[in-house]
């Protein structure tokens, strides 16, 4: 249950400091703060972001602001010739990859928010576009492009049982589906070799262990490759070596860690690549040609990369000496050119286009440019000690211009929760920084990254021990001097609503105020309504969660619509009508229940929304009324909501 990552434009800082900022009781230390940062710069669109390169190196594509409305644009490398290609007027289109002929771009779409996506062709030359999975009610995924076969795709999609995803192949020219590989029953993933065949498939097993089949191709049945049980870190098969013979396989058997490994189906041969006690395997980076392994990364406090190929060392050493920052890099099918993305914590992502050949690295733009006019706050890496020994990592990002001392603070919370806070530009810290808040970031046991001791630390802790981080969190930022134990807000999106949710009733009188964005309230309900395509993944449910038939006591005990007569607090709720993951529902019974124990709630419901905010103008909307909320209940600033930006029509 990932939260949708929310992502500008507008002003000077002059222009700022005089029209907008508003100073809560006259606070001296409000006043001392930077100028305020304009909603729409943070919120907004982009102004150009995802810049990935064409496979035969000519073309860029990117996404940029079309009659406002987020599309997809191209541009000839090392030229200015920008142009539009889609025009899709209302959601926005939030990704875009090439085909494999240098010719076309391929998208995903879903329809507010319902998360049935569809994938779109466009051809560059014409700007014509064509959905290549035209089926009512379905769920589609893209498995596999490659260049070597620019003319085919492979997708999965729930047509024959709304439950399971088989794979289907793709004819780009003819718009022909047909059935390539049948689900069955199980599997929730699926792998193609560098042949553009389907040969791995992860099934979740009964009791949340893992079992991965491999085949020899195509045509030849599914065999047993291997299996791990519940407690084993999340993995897979990552990809195929480059002669199809192995996979590189990330697994935590025998080890703490997910660790790199390149394993034989056949003869179950094994070398291990890369590995870290404490730290799982979070990506690699192979060869667009040839699928040679090249790099491995961990994130650690930051992320790391272990050069595998030596031949790149002198090119990572340029490209980290070219700008600051953590960096992902895509490439063109030779190899020779990169698109290097920058991603720092006190500014926007830069985009360079990098020539191995010359060694030379040229800017080619950021994706919020306004933000370079305001000087942003630095992001801590922090760690402490749980009250029952563990360690726990985080970050703290402190508001420019004031002592970091007894500051008003917002624990934001991270959504999954079998995910994680990284390093790097976080549009929400910064904005609650700017308005004069110290914000804690923290990786509470359960979330992934840390190997499966923490992982599994968080089984059946959902409003237990993952909680009783957050609270330690808390105290050892008053202890540390940072936050006024009298005004902290407990904020975040979908595993984080619902520790909000907690937060305000499991501890009523340990936060200030807070923010429930598309957060569980009951976990029963939460548990009952997850989409019919994650039915093969509910073991894993019933392990870290609750057992729905044999649980539904503990599970009652650990939600927070139960509990509802116990807030004492504020509370701001956020939901978009049309979630597929966390229903209306969940919002709307917490509500409810609270109201009618005379609590205050106010609850924004968007109506073209899924799970988050995918549409600017109601991103605006939102944090403007969170932004005034907090002003009022912790003392920081605001920026009154202009027109566009109020949100009566929503409230609920």
């Amino acid at each position: 249950m990932m939260v949708c990552i929310t992502s500008r434009k507008l002003i000077s800082a002059v222009i700022v400091l005089a029209a907008y900022a508003v100073l809560s009781g006259g606070n001296q230390v409000m006043a001392e703060l930077p100028p305020l940062i304009p909603r729409e710069t943070l919120f907004g669109n982009p102004v150009k972001a995802s810049p990935r390169i064409s496979p035969d190196g000519k073309m860029l594509v990117f996404l940029a602001p079309y009659n406002g409305v987020l599309n997809v644009w191209v541009r000839s490398l090392g030229a200015a010739d920008d142009r539009v290609i889609t025009s899709d007027k209302k959601r926005g289109i939030h990704n875009a990859i090439w085909r494999g002929d240098s010719a076309h771009v391929l998208y995903k779409q879903d329809s507010d928010g319902d998360e049935n996506w569809h994938v779109y062709m466009t051809e560059t030359a014409t700007s014509v576009t064509r959905d290549l999975t035209p089926f009512s009610g379905i769920q589609a995924r893209v498995e596999a492009i490659d260049p070597k076969y620019p003319n085919e795709m492979l997708v999965s999609m729930n047509i024959r049982d709304r439950k399971l995803h088989d794979v289907y192949r793709v004819d780009l020219n003819t718009g022909a589906v047909v059935l390539d590989t049948e689900n069955p029953g199980d599997v929730s993933s699926w792998t193609a070799d560098n042949k553009l065949q389907i040969r791995a498939s992860e099934s979740m097993l009964p009791d949340g262990g893992t079992l991965i089949r491999t085949r020899s191709n195509h045509k030849t049945p599914w065999r047993f490759f291997t299996s791990w049980g519940p407690d084993e870190s999340f993995g897979g098969v990552a990809a195929f070596t480059s002669n199809n013979r192995s996979v590189y396989l990330i697994s935590s058997v025998d080890a703490n860690a997910s660790r790199l490994m390149e394993v034989n189906p056949q003869t179950s041969k094994t070398r291990i690549i890369a590995e870290d006690p404490e730290y799982d395997v979070s990506g690699i980076m192979t060869h667009p040609a040839t699928h040679a392994l090249q790099a491995v990364s961990f994130t650690r406090a930051r992320q790391e990369w272990q050069i595998i190929d030596e031949s790149l060392k002198d090119d990572f050493d340029k490209i980290t000496k070219t700008r600051s920052g953590d960096f992902i890099i895509n490439a063109d099918l030779a190899d020779r050119i990169w698109i290097v993305s920058y991603i720092q914590d006190d500014g926007p992502i830069y985009y360079y286009a990098y020539h191995r050949d010359t060694k030379k690295a040229e800017l080619l733009f950021s994706n919020r440019p306004d933000l370079e006019k305001f000087t942003l706050a630095k992001m801590q890496p922090i760690s402490f000690q749980s009250r029952d020994g563990l360690t726990i990592h985080g970050y703290l990002t402190l508001p420019l211009g004031v002592e970091p001392k007894n500051l008003p603070m917002v624990l934001l919370v991270h959504g999954g929760p079998w995910g994680r806070d990284s390093w790097g530009y976080d549009s929400e810290a910064q904005w609650l920084a700017n308005r004069g808040y110290a914000v804690l970031q923290i990786n509470f046991r359960g979330s992934a990254g840390y190997g499966k001791a923490f992982l599994n630390a968080g089984d059946r802790e959902w409003g237990g021990k993952m909680h009783d981080d957050l609270i330690d969190s808390k105290n050892w930022a008053v202890k540390e001097g940072y936050a006024n134990p009298s005004k902290v807000a407990i904020y975040g999106g979908s595993y984080g609503g619902y520790a909000a949710l907690v937060g305000l009733t499991f501890t009523p009188k340990e936060f200030t105020a807070g923010i429930d964005v598309v957060g569980p309230s009951n976990l029963l309900t939460l548990i009952k309504t997850i989409p019919p395509y994650w039915e093969p993944i509910k073991a894993m449910f019933k392990k870290r969660v609750g057992d729905i038939v044999k649980d539904e006591e503990f599970l009652k005990s650990r939600s927070p619509l139960f509990k509802a007569n116990h807030i004492e607090r504020p509370l701001l709720i956020g939901q978009g009508a049309n979630d597929p993951r966390v229903k209306q529902a969940e919002s709307d019974q917490i509500a409810a229940a609270a109201r009618k124990n005379g609590k205050e709630v106010e609850y924004l419901v968007f109506p073209d929304e899924g799970h988050g905010f995918a549409r600017p103008e109601n991103r605006l909307k939102f944090y403007a009324a969170a932004e005034g909320f907090l002003a009022k209940h912790l003392g920081g600033r605001a920026q009154p909501p202009s027109v566009k930006e109020k949100a009566d029509d929503l409230r609920k």
